[in-house]
């Protein structure tokens, strides 16, 4: 495809993003490009150019011509990735030669990018088109596409801070979607923004009690919503709010801006007592995963001594309190700067009220009957284009039925031990996850275990982790001590 900018990072951005990465994932291997090349595409690697005699253009020209013949196996990084090991640089010469361009062409490198991407390194490349953050889609390009000799922490920092850069000079763009996804299930394992940093994470918020194991700062609900609002955000640190009382969060919100209406991504404050000293309660907080309406939204949240660490709810304005209980008073929303977070109240289904062209989450695509799925939705309908909803809890449920062009075009039946109470039709922006095999158990990872180990011993067959990956939606065979997995049938 022909290149669109005018500078090679506008051309590059433009490239990937039409390879249907997200802005974040876009973003993050930006960063790595950068880190590596500067962008630049004839860049040899500069502890080479005294070793070879050569600079950028001399060794390209030459490369070019076929008057340097040690392209491949001279151990020179080379290129927007600093391409050095002796195979890869083989095929790229090939793919360069095959196109009729120059070893340092722009479009030509980044269609050998793609091209080992999307053969090689598919893991990478699925993380890249679902990654909502920067920092989780630069670790993955830095851990196991680019695997430079420095993969420290701070090294990752500093590669997902280049990507940050990118993300908001190009994501934030005027006139430009960028989707907000919705946490509708506990922090995965190993997080970091629900680890304290004492433990490796980005949090300074105090543990939980009870403490989750994969993820320390939980159960509770300032550990919870300080690092929710920051994941959003994806800076990767926690930079925004404090984690002191929840009741207290509004009087440490910075530059952020409180207001009374829900947006996406916000978080929600409430008092707790007559005082703001924790002496009669230290308060709640949560955060606006989805909004129906004006007066009724979707949050997501965790509470201190609570029986389990994370979960969703529906809640409604009602006389302004939010559902919260006698006892709290509401104080506001605190707004998330991220650029998904933007451009006034967002509905994600029911009523509508507001700016209802970006925030959604990307449906799922090419279901069938039969399909079981992540509900992530609170309503279902009577029938396929009924104006009126009926509260349900989201979970796994089966697609018993499809309408093809109407407003609610999926019926689903919720299934045996998947916690939903859906029974009708939903909304196509509610269902974020599928499976063609029904889930019959859930495993709890322990120390020592591996994927292969646990298909071994649970399904009768090693290889059958590609399955259990499917179905967890993982991207890697790494997993922790204390991770709950679904197991295919």
């Amino acid at each position: 495809m022909a290149l669109t900018g005018t500078t090679n990072e506008e051309k590059i951005w433009n490239y990937l993003k039409a390879q249907g990465m997200t802005d974040a994932g876009t973003a993050g291997l930006m960063g790595n490009l950068y880190a590596e090349s500067g962008l630049r595409p004839n860049n040899l690697q500069n502890s080479y150019e005294g070793k070879l005699g050569m600079a950028d253009a001399e060794y390209t020209e030459l490369v070019d011509k076929g008057s340097y013949t040690n392209f491949v196996r001279d151990s020179a990084g080379y290129g927007l990735c600093q391409w050095t090991y002796w195979s890869r640089k083989e095929a790229l010469l090939a793919y360069a030669k095959a196109a009729g361009k120059s070893i340092g062409d722009l479009e030509m490198q980044l269609g050998f990018l793609m091209k080992e991407l999307s053969s090689g390194y598919k893991a990478v490349l699925t993380v890249l088109k679902t990654a909502t953050t920067v920092r989780a889609a630069s670790d993955a390009v830095l851990l196991q596409f680019e695997r430079p000799a420095d993969q420290s922490e701070t090294a990752k920092a500093r590669r997902a801070g280049f990507g940050q850069k990118y993300f908001a000079k190009y994501a934030a763009k005027e006139g430009q979607s960028v989707s907000f996804v919705p946490r509708m299930t506990r922090p995965e394992a190993g997080n970091k923004y629900y680890i304290t940093k004492a433990a490796g994470g980005y949090s300074d918020a105090v543990k939980g009690s009870p403490t989750d194991t994969a993820c320390n700062v939980l159960s509770n609900c300032v550990g919870y919503a300080y690092g929710r609002f920051n994941e959003i955000i994806g800076e990767g640190a926690c930079k925004h709010l404090r984690p002191v009382n929840a009741e207290n969060f509004i009087q440490y919100k910075g530059a952020l801006e409180v207001g009374q209406e829900p947006r996406l991504g916000a978080c929600m404050v409430w008092q707790k007592g007559a005082t703001l000293k924790g002496t009669d309660g230290a308060g709640h907080v949560a955060i606006v995963e989805k909004i129906i309406s004006k007066t009724e939204i979707v949050t997501s949240e965790s509470g201190w001594k609570a029986s389990k660490p994370f979960w969703t709810q529906t809640r409604k304005k009602g006389s302004g309190n939010w559902g919260q209980g006698s006892g709290y008073k509401f104080l506001g929303f605190i707004y998330n700067p991220a650029p998904c977070c933007k451009g006034g109240v967002a509905t994600t289904g029911g009523d509508t009220a507001g700016d209802t062209t970006q925030n959604k989450p990307t449906p799922v695509s090419g279901l069938k009957v039969g399909d079981t799925v992540d509900f992530t939705g609170t309503t279902h309908y009577a029938s396929s284009n009924s104006t009126s909803a009926v509260a349900c809890k989201p979970g796994r449920a089966k697609v018993t039925a499809i309408s093809a062009g109407a407003k609610h075009p999926y019926h689903l039946v919720r299934v045996s031990g998947g916690k939903s109470t859906v029974y009708g039709w939903v909304n196509t922006a509610d269902i974020v996850g599928t499976s063609s095999v029904a889930d019959v158990a859930v495993y709890t990872v322990a120390a020592g275990d591996s994927l292969w180990g646990i298909a071994q011993k649970r399904l009768g067959n090693g290889n059958r982790y590609k399955e259990i990956m499917t179905l967890n939606g993982l991207t890697s065979t790494t997993i922790h001590p204390g991770q709950k997995l679904r197991l295919p049938s």
